[in-house]
């Protein structure tokens, strides 16, 4: 009988299933596995820094392939452990995560052996599945399954924890078929008629879409049915790709984290249609403020456990979001409400002034609206835009424009500090011949700053803009508004990181005010180089938005 080792076996599983990308940090308990891949040559390695940052990687090469993106935790213990951020973060953005974490021989086990913790245990409560492999016969059809759990229903991380020992051993050769992930269909048609003829009847209907639509390649659909209802659409937040910026019936992102003009859709609408989305913390804070109390909700969902969880849903339908809009459209006539598209359209030509002025802002330092202002006007139209959490970013969530699908890569729930560098280069990867803009605060960029050099020595060209306010500046809003403007922690001093971008071997751009931001941008994607751009940018230009979690403001 021909055997091959455990690391072969991982090998071919993952070629099998189209994964052409994997990401890791290199460590001493699966060297089989790397020497299979170097043998192999089929699958390209891309090596982070640190292991929290190759799991980001992997989570936007997951977002933008559609396949569960692959990191190597090949380090028992340290090496593991540091990846329980991009898992957490995986968790909450249902981010299909296959994760294969290296542990220490099953000979070795409960005996308080070097680097060993209970790492099952400590993934347990952020993923779909933690499991320990026990037999070398077991590796491939576990890894099978831990690909085939990722990528099916709601997505989500699996950690499968091999022991260093079964990456050598010996299993009979095999040649492994690809797996056949099964896909929800659409909600019954039942539910569909009755959702078309609740938007008949709507005198102010809206669709909430959400990221369903992006998972399920559902851009075209959601459009051919926008534009034969011709009523607004909003978007959850984290998904303002989830249409094309400047669409006659996009609003944009709603909710918190939206313009004002979504978030009025939303809280005015006497019917809502919702399709893909949870209508979670995120896009709604499970309040009235931005959910209307006499709403008619029409929920569907692929995950059921979601439908009407913090709304009351009239009609509750389980189902993909795209294959039930391309139904929804055979059924749907155009509703007669004139007096709510024509508010609709002065409402979205207002926010367009608004934004227009933000443009012009010509104040030193620079206003951070007048600098995303011009990355939205210099943006290529197939750019990829990957975004931190922040007070900058805060500003940013509804002001950058998407016009391509998959065009936004975000924290999503988590609300993860230091998620866009590396986000960038695993979404680069993803799709190499689409320039991919990292837009981050200064604080955040300090996290993962030595992936700078991971992007260049695998030749993964990302640009990052970093908006320095010297800052942490969510919080330095909460000090200022809430407690008298006494900060402790708030400041810090950042370095030149276009600097550092040159050191590393890249390029640096530092932008001195208005102006100078979109030929910036131009040049770095020009260059096709890793570069950084750094603005300083006025640093009491802060928002607030959790007012709900202080008391009123206390004085000295």
């Amino acid at each position: 009988m021909t055997t091959i080792n455990g690391g072969e076996a991982v090998y071919r599983v993952l070629k099998a299933n189209g994964i052409d990308t994997v990401f890791g940090l290199l460590g001493g308990s699966m060297l089989e596995l790397y020497d299979a891949m170097y043998r192999g040559g089929e699958i390209a390695y891309v090596g982070a820094r640190d292991e929290r940052a190759a799991g980001h990687m992997a989570d936007a090469w997951a977002r933008m392939t559609g396949k569960p993106g692959v990191v190597l935790g090949a380090q028992a213990g340290p090496g593991v452990v540091n990846i329980v951020t991009a898992v957490a973060e995986a968790h909450l953005a249902y981010s299909p995560l296959v994760v294969i974490a290296g542990a220490i021989t099953r000979a070795d086990q409960a005996k308080d052996t070097f680097q060993e913790v209970d790492q099952v245990a400590l993934f347990a409560p952020i993923c779909k599945r933690s499991l320990m492999v026990t037999d070398p016969s077991r590796l491939a059809p576990m890894l099978e399954d831990a690909i085939r759990l990722a990528n099916t229903g709601r997505r989500g991380p699996v950690v499968l924890h091999v022991p260093r020992d079964l990456f050598a051993a010996d299993v009979p050769e095999f040649v492994p078929a690809p797996i056949n992930i099964a896909r929800a269909g659409p909600a019954v048609e039942i539910d569909i008629a009755a959702i078309a003829e609740l938007l008949a009847r709507a005198e102010r209907p809206v669709i909430f879409a959400g990221g369903g639509f992006k998972w399920g390649a559902g851009r075209e659909a959601l459009t051919v049915l926008v534009d034969k209802l011709e009523v607004p659409v909003v978007a959850s937040t984290g998904h303002a790709d989830v249409m094309r910026h400047g669409h006659a019936w996009f609003a944009g992102q709603a909710g918190p984290r939206g313009n004002r003009v979504a978030s009025r859709l939303t809280k005015e609408a006497d019917v809502m249609v919702v399709l893909g989305a949870r209508l979670g913390f995120n896009s709604t804070f499970h309040s009235h403020d931005y959910v209307g109390a006499e709403t008619r909700i029409a929920h569907v969902d692929i995950e059921g456990s979601a439908i009407g969880r913090y709304f009351p849903a009239e009609i509750a339908a389980q189902g993909d979001a795209r294959l039930t809009a391309e139904i929804l459209t055979g059924y749907v006539t155009r509703p007669t409400c004139d007096p709510w598209r024509e508010a609709f359209r002065a409402d979205m030509a207002s926010l367009a002034a608004e934004r227009a002025e933000e443009a012009a802002l010509d104040t030193l330092p620079m206003h951070p609206r007048r600098a995303l202002a011009e990355i939205r006007a210099t943006l290529p139209e197939d750019a990829i835009v990957t975004l931190d959490t922040g007070n900058t970013c805060l500003q940013a969530a509804d002001r950058l424009a998407h016009y391509a699908p998959m065009s936004l890569i975000t924290p999503l729930d988590f609300g993860l500090v230091g998620f866009g560098l590396a986000a960038a280069i695993g979404a680069k990867a993803a799709a190499p011949d689409r320039p991919v803009v990292a837009v981050m605060g200064d604080g955040a960029v300090g996290y993962t700053m030595i992936e700078i050099q991971t992007a260049i020595q695998h030749e993964l060209p990302v640009t990052i803009i970093v908006l320095d306010n010297q800052a942490w500046g969510a919080e330095k809003a909460y000090q200022q508004e809430f407690y008298g403007g006494r900060l402790l922690g708030a400041e810090i001093q950042s370095p030149r990181f276009d600097r550092f971008a040159e050191l590393c071997g890249g390029k640096g751009i530092w932008v001195d005010g208005p102006g100078g931001m979109g030929s910036a941008l131009q040049q770095a994607i020009a260059s096709n180089e890793t570069t950084v751009i750094q603005a300083r940018i006025d640093p009491g230009a802060l928002m607030t938005l959790r007012k709900d979690l202080f008391k009123a403001p206390q004085k000295d």
